[in-house]
């Protein structure tokens, strides 16, 4: 190990949970990513592995069966186990979003329905709120919620950019309501809506059609889901009321966004590895290129951005975990650790020129998993309007 991506503060709990992630990490991990990367194969065994050491369930409090660990510690975890494959935490994370989203505003029934089940991985989560053509606009979704004389709900429409959509057999998605509150946001609503795992028709009205063919981010499985008639009892509403979705599924993404400037971190770090790693051995005119001082500044740039970035996870995190607001924080490790993470791969790819290019080499999947993260719970742009506007809030004259 080296000296970068080190977190001061931690308890001898939090350490060893982290030193068994890195060890499987590199015994049942990093072998096998490229391959399974390529075939775009779902990692089984690895994901069986992550259950066994209770991964599923990091935050879920000990009472229903989790690890009742902090966010700071699960985002650590993540940094771990993308720069083994991002692919991987994928799979965690989405799960996360759901429990979170459980533990916060779910009924205490649905919490003892769910949550120990999800420690365990019994019960897969998948998070859905975007739709086709709709992007970052969440407050534009069409498929909708109606409610019957029964006062059960039945849903129609279509859903885009489920991450697990197969693998998972609980979705948390966001439909419109419209109730007659006077606000947009105020007529959104999360259900828990059950499934079974795979593809075609997995519940009455719910079919998830297949896996979307992506450039990297394989491995998990990204999926639509088309509502036809699908029917709903009103005790699946995410605290059993509804009109709230909107700030339960926001309240979701920003520790989902923490996520996501993990797992950059981790990307990047591997990039700077195999960067620093592959400069030590390749020579060029009669010297290793690491002594060139072209290649020496980029190594340089590349420790500071991974550093950096590292840093305002830790930060975003930590502030989540006193009981704060973190959008700005989360907003902003975000935006730096994507931007960060794609020049920091980039870079890497250029110190190994032409074996780059190739898919023998690990860089070669860096580079297209990279760019998933600039996407990835907010686009860049996303982030800056909301740091722009909280600044200007704080900063009002």
């Amino acid at each position: 190990m080296g000296r970068l991506v080190s977190t001061e503060g931690l308890t001898e709990i939090q350490e060893e949970i982290l030193k068994t992630v890195r060890s499987f990490v590199e015994k049942e991990i990093l072998p096998v990513a490229t391959e399974l990367e390529h075939n775009d194969e779902y990692p089984t065994a690895i994901v069986e592995g992550l259950k066994e050491l209770g991964i599923f369930g990091i935050m879920i409090p000990e009472e229903y069966g989790g690890l009742g660990e902090s966010l700071l510690t699960y985002v650590l975890v993540v940094e771990e186990i993308a720069r083994g494959w991002m692919s991987v935490s994928g799979v965690i994370n989405t799960h996360f979003i759901v429990a979170y989203m459980l533990m916060q505003h779910g009924t205490e029934e649905q919490k003892q329905k769910y949550l120990p089940k999800m420690a365990t991985g019994e019960v897969r989560g998948s998070f859905s709120m975007s739709e086709p053509g709709l992007g970052s606009d969440v407050a534009a979704i069409k498929t909708k919620a109606v409610k019957g004389d029964d006062g059960n709900y039945t849903i129609d429409g279509q859903k885009m950019w489920l991450t697990n959509g197969g693998s998972s057999n609980l979705i948390a998605v966001l439909v419109k309501t419209d109730e007659g509150q006077d606000s947009v946001y105020k007529n959104m609503t999360t259900f828990l809506v059950e499934k079974e795992v795979g593809f075609g028709e997995t519940a009455p009205g719910l079919t998830i059609p297949g896996k979307i063919d992506k450039m990297g981010y394989k491995g998990v499985d990204t999926t639509e889901a088309i509502f036809q008639g699908h029917q709903i009892s009103a005790d699946q509403i995410l605290g059993g009321e509804s009109g709230k979705g909107f700030y339960q599924m926001m309240d979701g993404v920003e520790v989902g966004r923490v996520n996501v400037a993990g797992r950059a971190v981790g990307v990047a770090n591997r990039a700077f590895e195999l960067g620093i790693a592959y400069a030590q051995q390749r020579e060029t005119f009669g010297k290793k290129i690491a002594e060139h001082q072209a290649i020496l500044f980029r190594l340089a740039e590349m420790g500071t951005k991974v550093e950096t970035a590292h840093a305002m996870v830790v930060k975003a995190a930590r502030l989540k975990d006193s009981g704060q607001r973190n959008d700005v924080e989360a907003g902003m490790a975000k935006y730096i650790a994507a931007e960060y993470c794609n020049e920091v791969v980039a870079d890497s790819f250029r110190i190994h020129g032409g074996y780059g290019y190739s898919k023998e080499y690990e860089i070669e999947r860096l580079y297209r998993e990279a760019a998933f993260l600039l996407i990835g719970e907010g686009t860049a742009d996303i982030q800056k309007m909301i740091i722009g506007r909280s600044l200007l809030k704080e900063y009002k004259l």
